[in-house]
């Protein structure tokens, strides 16, 4: 007789303890397959840290293969399930598609960014939910601080050294405050040439910072972080985001260019195409963490909406205490169903709080005891420690040579600001050209604190943590499926990926948003898109004025050298027959519209082209397979810290920028 097949989905914290506790209770009495789009466990109360210079990334990067060496890891991506043919079907880090068969099925894929609908935001702002955004938002400040120091204009040093952090939950305090201590040590060592300092900015619609906390604690975090300089600005928001800055609900204006955006999460809308019971976005369970009528499912983390026994007609909030210890009990579950052990319910009882504030400075209410300054940084890099499953030593040792040494304030410039955009389903992963993706994004909710810890997979243990603009990135909502085309007097000058300027045969310039032109308005170090917020609407864009001369749909929209056109993604993930496929980056395809079911954004980008629907002219259909990246054109300068991802030269006598 054949082994029981089980699969987890998602190495999050509820996913991971999942994978951990079922290999050591069924003893090779099953086969265990993991499916997560990396190869480590991230800890990210701790991620931080990692942005501010005192721990190196793979300290809070435990790996899946070598602590789990009795699961089977699947890189990949879950898009589809078929409940009823027991199988999951997922795509992986290079596109290439499978399916898995299972006969127990564990969801735990986490939440996504919840995205408002503020103009501006998910073109300017950059989330805080992976490695790859602490790494961006690490050089960006860095080089901010290092471009402010040989600025002359008072006006340029101010905008550069000044950041803005979305959110006074876990998240957004703790970046604020390792933030300021991070830019602080810069400029002590290298003062800046107008004498300004950098300026760190906290917003939250929330009447104080961290509301989930204690009163007290709450206060010790607010005096902490108005101590090291940080302007705290409570009950209000971002109204509008643009290249330059952003305009705030009390109608004041900030000159930046640094929005980091820790306003919350929801639930992985992957659920929601299950048809099954949901509540707020989160698949009903019982306290059991099974799906009722479905006894082959289970879901925990923040996809389940697990009821608290302690508190008779409420679910357990979307935290990291709950999705640690949602992992053990599912496991527990998940073997019962096979005959091993026994079933029980999930009851938990409340550990409390821990709030790194950097140095020796922090918030913490262990078993209900508040406790600030030294003694409680103690007890929180304490408990940090026994909860993480792997790499303590690393970490004391980083910690101790942190204490001891200057921290080191360089840019490696490895992550581009057009590959981690805000409305990344997978902020684990980093955009690469090429590289098949989808956003799963949320337009709607209220703004304001955390709800929990944005995780990868869910939310941090035991203590609760509550857990952009791709500039140059490939043209969003693209309609069509072929590159734009401009016909003048009868020959049409089309644009070719990584090839030519687009021609015209009227005698008129080169496109202005096309290499070999003027710099196009809309890419990072060009001039701010007329089609954004406070703007013009831009001519040739939906919303504009019409394509003149254009063959069927629209054009596309800033289209770089050496990157395709994408398709616009619609509708949820399918639960069954035809599994939903991933966004391919690579290769024209028939355009599709757009479809309204919630748990998945339009590709189109700015509040400008919101609710566009544009006619997709006919065309021949996708090849089997996408043709080959052709790579940057040859005139392209090499990616480095201060150069602009695309072909795209400043004309105007500007320094280039990297992100916008």
């Amino acid at each position: 007789m054949s082994r029981p097949r089980i699969v987890i989905v998602g190495a999050g914290f509820a996913g991971y303890r999942t994978a951990r506790t079922l290999s050591r209770l069924t003893r090779h009495q099953a086969d265990i397959t993991l499916l997560n789009p990396t190869d480590y466990f991230l800890y990210l109360p701790l991620l931080p840290q990692v942005a501010a210079g005192i721990l190196e990334p793979r300290r809070v990067s435990v790996s899946l293969s070598g602590t789990l060496p009795h699961v089977r890891l699947v890189l990949g991506e879950a898009d589809g399930i078929d409940l009823d043919g027991h199988t999951v079907h997922y795509t992986g880090p290079e596109g290439e598609e499978g399916t898995l068969p299972f006969d127990r099925l564990v969801l735990a894929a986490g939440s996504v960014n919840k995205l408002l609908p503020i103009p501006g935001v998910a073109e300017h702002a950059h989330g805080f939910r992976g490695m790859p955004e602490a790494l961006y938002l690490r050089d960006h400040v860095t080089r901010q601080v290092e471009l402010a120091a040989a600025a002359d204009d008072r006006a340029e040093c101010a905008a550069r050294c000044t950041f803005v952090v979305v959110g006074a939950g876990y998240t957004g305090t703790e970046v604020a405050a390792h933030g300021a201590m991070y830019t602080d040590g810069q400029v002590r060592k290298h003062p800046m040439r107008t004498g300004m300092r950098p300026r760190w900015m906290l917003l939250d619609v929330a009447p104080r910072v961290m509301p989930e906390m204690d009163e007290r604690l709450s206060r010790t975090a607010e005096r902490v972080l108005r101590q090291r300089g940080v302007d705290v600005r409570m009950g209000t928001s971002v109204k509008e985001a643009t290249h330059d800055g952003v305009v705030l609900t009390d109608g004041s204006t900030v000159d930046t260019r640094t929005l980091v955006w820790c306003v919350g999460v929801r639930p992985d809308p992957l659920v929601e195409s299950l048809g099954l019971p949901m509540e707020r976005g989160r698949l009903l369970v019982d306290p059991h963490l099974q799906v009722p009528g479905r006894p082959e499912l289970f879901a925990c983390g923040d996809v389940a909406a697990v009821p608290d026994l302690t508190r008779p007609g409420q679910y357990t909030p979307m935290t990291a205490q709950h999705a640690w210890r949602h992992g053990k009990v599912c496991a527990q579950n998940v073997a019962a169903s096979l005959g091993i052990g026994r079933r029980r319910a999930y009851r938990h009882r409340d550990m409390g709080f821990v709030v790194d504030l950097g140095g020796a400075k922090a918030a913490a209410n262990p078993l209900g005891l508040p406790m600030s300054g030294p003694a409680a940084g103690a007890v929180t890099r304490g408990y940090h420690l026994a909860a993480m499953p792997g790499n303590r030593v690393r970490v004391a040792a980083d910690w101790l040579l942190d204490a001891v040494l200057p921290r080191q304030a360089v840019q490696l410039g490895l992550v581009r600001s057009w590959s981690v955009p805000l409305e990344s389903s997978s902020p684990e992963v980093a955009r690469v050209p090429g590289h098949p993706g989808r956003a799963r994004t949320d337009t709607g909710g209220d703004a304001g604190s955390d709800a929990g810890r944005d995780t990868a997979g869910d939310t941090a243990p035991d203590t609760e943590q509550a857990s952009g603009e791709p500039g140059g990135g490939a043209a969003k909502n693209q309609r069509g499926g072929r590159p734009a085309q401009t016909k003048a007097g009868g020959e049409s000058g089309k644009t070719h990926s990584g090839g030519e300027p687009a021609k015209t045969n009227g005698g008129s310039p080169p496109a202005k948003n096309h290499p070999g032109g003027e710099p196009a308005k809309n890419h990072p170090g060009g001039e701010p898109a007329k089609n954004q917020p406070g703007g013009e609407p831009a001519k040739n864009q939906p919303g504009g004025e019409p394509a003149k001369n254009q063959p069927g749909g629209e054009p596309a929209r800033n289209q770089p050298h050496g990157e395709r056109v994408k398709r616009g993604q619609s509708g949820s993930p399918r639960a069954s027959g035809k599994p939903r496929r991933a966004v391919e980056a690579a290769g024209p395809r028939p355009g599709r519209g757009a479809s309204g079911k919630p748990g998945k954004a339009s590709r189109a980008s700015g509040a400008g082209s919101a609710g566009q629907r544009s006619t997709a002219p006919s065309g021949p259909s996708r090849s089997a397979g996408p043709p080959a990246d052709p790579g940057p054109p040859a005139h392209q300068p090499p990616p480095g810290p201060d150069i602009a991802p695309g072909p795209v030269r400043r004309t105007d006598g500007r320094a280039a920028e990297g992100d916008s």
